[in-house]
């Protein structure tokens, strides 16, 4: 199977790679290297990828560009799609919501275009738990209302949800949208916590710990973010008529990708304090605009679907990030 990875150089993009190529897929990534986060660190999952695997093929390409996109893509080959590419983080669209127009709403838009044009056997794409807002029902469904987003990045992701539905309706391309919650581990994002937490620790300085403390994430390790996205992808949803996960009779469904335990933030903490060997200074503050309390992925429709089980808990897996994070910057 040929598949097309976008977000290639990113976290969970550069993990699903370096997986379909370990079993002997083909895969073609593209990624635009922006600077919102350190591009050395892309460029370093990037040469991972190539180091580990053959098979494998990169362009830079922004796909929100459509001009660029189709260009770029245009001699090229791939029978499915997985769309892991956008404009990250509920903060930083505060600051700069115009990202989010280019990446997530409008590349979102150039990519479904190309599967319907390229008749693909299946686009598989990231949306976000950030998308059930402030849902004091836990643990999240999908089947949950998600009208009332409290950052732009969720709305966007929300808004690429609908895009799907309406393509999958029109054009009967076949979607699985993913609602990732909290995922963490070698080869992470800068801007997440886990990463912060640990800077600072090994470092010496105080964590910001927002929420005043009193914050749950359901934590995902990557290894079972990226088990949940190949299951997805090699099983596409049946154009039958029937209701799928998340309520569409259209060849489009939408599962949690989560680890199904909501964990206290101060717990999660305490293993990153137990693996740096040290004790943290936590410096009590307040909520953050557009961020949410308590996060808890039901992945009962998945389970009941593909069979997704996680299978790693933080006291697994903080370890094994910290231990990469100490390697990777030789600390």
């Amino acid at each position: 199977m040929r598949v097309l990875v976008t977000g290639a150089a990113g976290f969970i993009g550069s993990h699903v790679c370096r997986h379909l190529l370990a079993r002997g897929d083909t895969v073609l990534g593209i990624d635009n290297l922006n600077d919102y986060y350190d591009v050395m660190l892309k460029h370093a999952r990037l040469a991972e990828i190539i180091k580990d695997n053959g098979g494998f093929s990169f362009k830079q390409i922004d796909f929100s560009d459509h001009v660029a996109l189709d260009a770029g893509l245009d001699a090229e080959e791939f029978d499915r799609i997985v769309h892991l590419g956008a404009q990250a983080g509920v903060r930083y669209s505060i600051k700069n919501p115009r990202a989010y127009l280019r990446a997530n709403l409008a590349g979102h838009l150039n990519m479904i275009e190309m599967g319907r044009s390229r008749r693909i056997e299946h686009l598989v794409y990231a949306s976000s738990s950030s998308v059930y807002g402030g849902n004091d029902t836990l643990p999240f469904r999908v089947e949950d209302r998600v009208d009332h987003p409290l950052s732009l990045y969720a709305a966007t992701k929300k808004a690429d949800e609908l895009m799907s539905e309406t393509y999958a309706h029109l054009y009967r391309l076949p979607q699985t949208g993913l609602r990732f919650f909290t995922v963490y581990g070698p080869w992470g994002r800068p801007d997440m916590a886990m990463w912060l937490f640990t800077r600072a620790i090994l470092s010496g300085q105080p964590i910001d710990v927002f929420g005043e403390g009193c914050m749950r994430r359901d934590f995902t390790y990557i290894d079972d973010i990226v088990a949940g996205v190949v299951a997805c992808l090699d099983t596409p949803p049946a154009d039958d008529g029937l209701v799928k996960a998340g309520g569409s009779i259209s060849p489009h469904r939408i599962y949690n990708l989560g680890n199904s335990r909501s964990e206290d933030l101060g717990e999660m903490i305490s293993v990153i304090e137990q693996a740096c060997d040290r004790v943290a200074t936590r410096r009590l503050l307040p909520m953050q605009p557009g961020d949410v309390r308590d996060t808890f992925a039901d992945i009962g429709a998945i389970r009941k679907d593909l069979g997704f089980e996680p299978l790693t808990t933080i006291a697994e897996g903080v370890p094994r990030f910290v231990q990469w994070y100490r390697n990777y910057h030789n600390v």
